[in-house]
């Protein structure tokens, strides 16, 4: 079974970008800001081959973002599990989550959450997020009546799953990252 969206989601989807490297000129070279651009166009993770090119990032932030992007499926299926717990008739007949094909477009969220997160990690740069792409994201919500409390719980589901799995030492450099999109998310109405 597939969503049926409106016209207007449809409109929004494509402006609904989480990530912007506008920042990134004066940190990164063109070609790793391009790497960065050529990842979200896709919807990808960084590649091992990318990482490797990022000459302008801590070795140990671009560790990070790879092992966070190797553990996405876990981490996804941790916050998934949460957001279950804590609503648990949420993907059942009558949920805000319901059909399963909505329910199965939440967790793709929270799986390009992570995939977000890692590109502000793996470029040293917490500000990693787009203004204009998350005001064209709340009103995407709002169009398609998401959950915005369950995605929130997710989205600190993951940030819990994933620093629990980092280096003690590197939780605390990491949180930020995290903090930024659910700080912004919280704010959707």
């Amino acid at each position: 079974m597939t969503l049926q969206l409106s016209e207007k989601a449809k409109e929004l989807i494509p402006k609904a970008r989480i990530v912007s490297l506008s920042a990134w000129e004066n940190s990164h070279s063109p070609a790793e800001i391009q790497l960065f651009q050529a990842a979200d166009d896709a919807g990808r993770y960084l590649t091992d081959e990318d990482l490797q090119q990022l000459h302008s990032s801590e070795p140990k932030s671009v560790s990070n973002a790879k092992f966070l992007r190797d553990s996405a499926a876990d981490i996804v299926s941790e916050a998934r599990e949460q957001v279950l717990a804590e609503y648990p008739n949420i993907a059942q007949p009558g949920g805000d989550l319901y059909p399963p094909a909505r329910a199965e477009a939440c967790w793709r969220d929270f799986w390009h959450f992570l995939r977000c997160i890692t590109y502000g990690i793996a470029g040293n740069t917490p500000e990693f997020t787009s203004d204009e792409g998350l005001h064209y994201m709340n009103l995407l919500y709002q169009e398609l009546g998401v959950p915005l409390p369950a995605m929130v719980l997710g989205l600190e589901g993951i940030k819990a799953a994933s620093l629990k799995r980092c280096d003690s030492g590197d939780r605390e450099k990491l949180a930020p990252y995290f903090d930024r999109l659910i700080e912004k998310l919280s704010q959707f109405s």
